[in-house]
């Protein structure tokens, strides 16, 4: 696992939980271990933060101004975006790693199958209850 010393961007981006889950462990990792300089410079980040002076950058990443809307990532999985979205989307999802839009995908699929369920058995007890008297009595 690689030990890097972490960006000033990749601190802000763990403080909001948004970096992949091995690079939080990293991170999480050189913190165990007592480095104080990253201790310090996170100390730096949330003062910054408290005190109400962001950059542009963290503005975007906070506000999550490149994240698709669920109502987007919803149309990109039904399949029924225009090419040049659903390529932005699928770059966000599997290049970018975006962990919010992942798992906001992964409910959006747990819900469609939850749906699909609903559906099938609601399909099965109207036939059966359509055809409850009209088919001729079993003999014993």
């Amino acid at each position: 696992m690689s030990q890097t010393a972490p960006t000033t961007s990749e601190l802000e981006a763990f403080l909001d939980e948004a970096l992949p889950p091995e690079r939080m462990a990293v991170i999480e990792e050189l913190l165990r271990s007592g480095d104080e300089s990253l201790t310090a410079e996170l100390a730096e980040i949330n003062g910054r933060r408290d005190a109400g002076l962001h950059s542009l950058g963290e503005v975007w990443r906070r506000r999550r101004l490149t994240c698709p809307t669920r109502e987007q990532l919803g149309s990109y999985l039904l399949g029924v975006l225009d090419e040049g979205h659903a390529d932005y989307i699928k770059f966000h999802l599997e290049v970018i790693g975006c962990r919010l839009c992942l798992a906001s995908v992964k409910d959006l699929e747990a819900q469609q199958s939850s749906a699909e369920a609903e559906v099938s058995q609601q399909r099965q007890r109207k036939y059966f209850q359509s055809s409850v008297g009209r088919l001729p009595a079993g003999e014993d």
